[in-house]
């Protein structure tokens, strides 16, 4: 594998815009990572077998998605770790059941921006997934789900052709919705 780079860019136009619009959760498949198709550019454009991913909405300025690269010239070694926060507001048992199922679990997660950009963290590994459950003491503070996530993987999140996600896919959006 090469370490040269083979292109630069120039300063991007100021059209982009922060902020997450859904998240999507499967539950882990050893088999998506090895079984991608990627472009020259890594978007992954298919995946071997269709992955079940089921739409969380988000609305807010609370939700975020971050990487950081974490290098050891001394050790050799580079990966990505990938973190997340993510609020779901208002409590009930069927979300909680849901979240504490993922919790146990290590998930991928496709992650839909408002630029319509879709990454797909945790491809290789999975993500975990802490739940903390929150209730404020103001009528206005939060009543809901405060979400973390952390994947550490060797390559950062995948882009995802947006042709490759929704129903009948290689994402296959489940119409199974918590809390409609």
């Amino acid at each position: 594998m090469s370490c040269d780079i083979t292109t630069g860019r120039t300063e991007a136009c100021k059209e982009s815009i922060g902020g997450l619009r859904n998240i999507y959760i499967g539950n882990f498949d050893a088999t998506l990572y090895d079984g991608k198709t990627v472009d020259s550019n890594d978007i992954i454009t298919a995946l071997a077998s269709p992955l079940t991913v089921y739409k969380f909405e988000l609305r807010g300025d609370n939700n975020t998605f971050e990487e950081t690269n974490e290098n050891s010239r001394d050790n050799g070694t580079s990966f990505w770790t990938q973190t997340g926060a993510i609020v779901l507001k208002k409590q009930d048992a069927a979300t909680q059941a849901a979240l504490k199922l993922l919790s146990y679990g290590r998930p991928h997660i496709l992650i839909e921006d408002y630029n319509g950009n879709f990454r797909l963290a945790g491809a290789q590994n999975g993500v975990e997934v802490s739940v903390n459950t929150a209730t404020g003491g103001a009528m206005g503070d939060l009543n809901g789900y405060n979400i973390s996530l952390e994947g550490k993987e060797k390559e950062p999140a995948y882009f995802v052709d947006s042709t490759a996600v929704g129903a009948a896919q290689d994402f296959d959006v489940s119409t199974t919705v918590i809390n409609p």
